[in-house]
């Protein structure tokens, strides 16, 4: 025991480095200029003129990033770093937000994205979970929003998330495990279980979440 306790007194201290950022140079060149080209629906062309500004200077001002609209393609916008961006995470982030404004969340709810790390938006169809067509598939969508969408509002009060319905499509944005509720919730709908159902097992759930 006195031996070992005698050959770690010798060993040299473990080194100690500063964090890396975004801005230092790599071995054998210069910090490398990164870019994230996120696609445009045809669809979201308009809200996006409308609310450029509001995601611009988050990005540009917040992160330190460059954005812009390509204006050959019209239906990319591209982000890249700069020299002043220091976190090696902004870049990822940027595009995240811009993404889930177009699948069609607001602003306010996708510029927690930048705000928070444990973020993040799943995207599911609702014939992923049940095969359905016509009126079938029109009653579905009426369940999962309710009467002047309440049943939306509830889960998303639950669970402390944020839900887009387009069409036949469901984007979630929130934490993994609020997500994981949530969408079992909606699956449940488009099986057809009652709501007020879905709602008592949804009250249980999110007690035994809040207690954990």
């Amino acid at each position: 025991m006195e031996a070992d306790d005698a050959a770690a007194a010798h060993l040299p201290e473990k080194p100690k480095f500063a964090p890396l950022s975004s801005g230092d140079k790599q071995p054998g060149g210069d910090a490398k200029v990164e870019f994230r080209r996120v696609p445009v629906p045809q669809h979201r062309m308009t809200p996006l003129k409308t609310a450029w500004m509001e995601l611009y200077k988050p990005i540009t001002e917040n992160l330190k990033l460059d954005m812009r609209m390509n204006l050959k393609s019209k239906k990319v916008v591209e982000i890249k770093t700069t020299q002043k961006t220091t976190s090696p995470e902004a870049l990822q982030k940027a595009a995240d937000f811009v993404h889930a404004y177009l699948l069609g969340f607001e602003i306010r709810d996708a510029i927690a994205l930048l705000r928070l790390d444990d973020l993040y938006v799943e995207c599911f169809e609702i014939k992923d979970v049940k095969t359905l067509r016509g009126e079938h598939l029109s009653r579905c969508i009426g369940r999962l929003a309710g009467k002047d969408g309440k049943t939306k509002f509830t889960i998303e009060n639950a669970t402390r998330t944020r839900i887009v319905l387009a069409d036949t499509r469901i984007h979630i944005l929130g934490s993994f495990q609020n997500i994981r509720v949530a969408r079992d919730a909606l699956c449940s709908l488009i099986l057809g279980s009652p709501a007020s159902k879905v709602y008592s097992k949804l009250r249980s759930t999110c007690a035994r979440l809040n207690d954990s």
